[in-house]
Parts: structure tokens; sequence; C-alpha cells
């Protein structure tokens, strides 16, 4: 990453001057050195973020900023745009429950190993409570403008919120519902071609039984001894870690879609019984 240092008085376009030229600072090189060798494991690939100048043809890189790998204090920050733009600002943080970082260091998402730990969609995150703050000035600066905004109306508590953000709900809750039954479709595929092996698996023993018997009332020593697991391979489950986000992300969105009609259903009521009591 970095950006391109050009002349006002030059007017040249960033084609006109290709880099050429690399120069990286000691300290970068020893901090991507330092990287790999704490994060770094066997054939691992680490990542950062080169910080820099395009000076002429010269590609200065002054600083540098790894991606964490291994490391228990993330967090992701979600804002949704649309409850912000209406003027409810809605800023949330998660972070991965210890059961769920558990499961990723073992890498076993098979439904058998998710079975194992007793691990849902409601086990896989915890929200992380956030606590905006602002310098002094700035709450001085906050107050003056709310001293000097204009009154607002009265009747501003009964306007029914935008249909944008129920549309884009909806539309995002569907999308997630038609990937879900694309899992569950490959996941009953899964279940069927298991279940036909096993059919396979156990009429091939009864008919080698059988054989066996034949052959022992005839005096015949019996077939050898055959490795059944190489001859009937289970057939790859699929993972279930994507079908459990899915599912997380649509009880999200069916809460958003509830509070959402909730509160508009309480104003309609609200504004239906102050209409009757004017009337």
């Amino acid at each position: 990453m970095a950006s391109r240092k050009e002349s006002a008085a030059s007017g040249s376009s960033p084609l006109d001057s290709p880099v050429k030229q690399i120069q990286i600072d000691g300290l970068v090189v020893l901090k991507i050195i330092k990287h790999y060798q704490e994060e770094g494991q066997g054939s691992e690939v680490v990542q950062g973020v080169l910080l820099g100048l395009v000076v002429e043809d010269r590609l200065e890189i002054t600083n540098c900023f790894p991606f964490p790998q291994h490391t228990e204090d993330d967090v992701e920050f979600d804002e949704d745009p649309i409850k912000t733009a209406q003027g409810s600002l809605c800023l949330k943080a998660y972070r991965l429950t210890p059961k769920l970082m558990e499961i990723c260091k073992e890498k076993d998402f098979s439904p058998e190993g998710l079975k194992k730990a007793c691990i849902g969609y409601e086990h896989m995150f915890e929200e992380v409570p956030i606590v905006i703050k602002n310098s002094h000035l700035i709450n001085v600066l906050l107050l003056d403008l709310q001293e000097k905004s204009t009154v607002a109306d009265k009747h501003e508590l009964l306007n029914l919120s935008s249909s944008n953000h129920l549309e884009k709900s909806l539309q995002l809750l569907m999308d997630r519902m038609d990937d879900m039954s694309q899992d569950i479709g490959k996941y009953n595929t899964y279940c069927r071609n298991l279940s036909k092996q096993q059919q396979q698996k156990q009429q091939y023993l009864q008919r080698r039984q059988q054989e066996n018997a034949q052959r022992q009332s005839r005096g015949e020593p019996p077939l050898p001894e055959e490795d059944i697991s190489k001859m009937f391979k289970p057939p790859q489950a699929p993972a279930r870690m994507d079908t459990l986000l899915i599912a997380g992300q649509i009880n999200n969105y069916c809460q958003n879609i509830k509070e959402f009609t909730s509160q508009n259903l309480g104003k309609l009521f609200m504004a239906e019984a102050l209409q009757g009591h004017n009337s």
C-alpha cells in the first residue's frame, strides 16, 4: 500500500512516472523478519501492510504493520449505515467465543466434530459493549450544537421509520435462506450417499460370508481377509461451519425485522388511538 507524491505544477498522470526502484528502510526489514518469527509456523504465510510514498521513479517504503494470526483479543465492528443515516447510530462489536476458538485451533468443522463440541450458532459470537469517549472540548461543542438546534417536531415520535431498512433486511434474509437451502441439499446428498455405501458394504459382507460357508462345506479354505475400509471409503462430509454462520445471520436478520416492525406497529396503534380520541 503506497500513495503517490505528485507536483501540482507538473500535471502528469501516475502512468507517466512508473516505479523503477524500491527503497525500503532497514527497520521495515527487521519488522518483517520479526513478524514471521512470531506468527509464521512452518509453511504458513504471514501478511501485513506496507506504507510509503512514490517519489519520482522511486517507491520509498518507510513503515509496515503486520496482520496478526494467533490472537484472542480480536473484535469485529458492525455498523448499520441505513440506521445511522436515519439518525439512529447502530454500532456493535463481536468476538469469537472461547469454545469456537478451540474448534478453530483443531480445525475440525465436520458434523461429528461440531456435534461433539455441542456448539450452535448462538454459541459462536459474543457481543462486547462499546463506550464512545469524546474529549471535553468535543462534549462542549455537542452541548452547544444541541442548544442551537431547532426544536424538533413534537409529533416526530409518531413518524414511521423508513422502509429502506426493512427492504434491505428482507432482501438479505432471502439471500441467506437460499444459501441455507443449498447447504441443506448438499448435506442431504451426503446422507444419501453414506446410506447407500453402508448398504453396499453390508451386502458385500453377506455375500462374502455365504461364499465362505460354501467353501467350508466343500472343505476349501476361506477367502483371504481384505481391508473393507479401503474398499468402501466413506464420502467426504460437507463442512458445517458455513451453515452455522448462515443460521446465525438468519437469526440476526429476523431479530432486526422483528424489532423494526414492532416499533412501527406501536406507532400505528398509538396514532389510531389518538385519532379516535380526537374524533
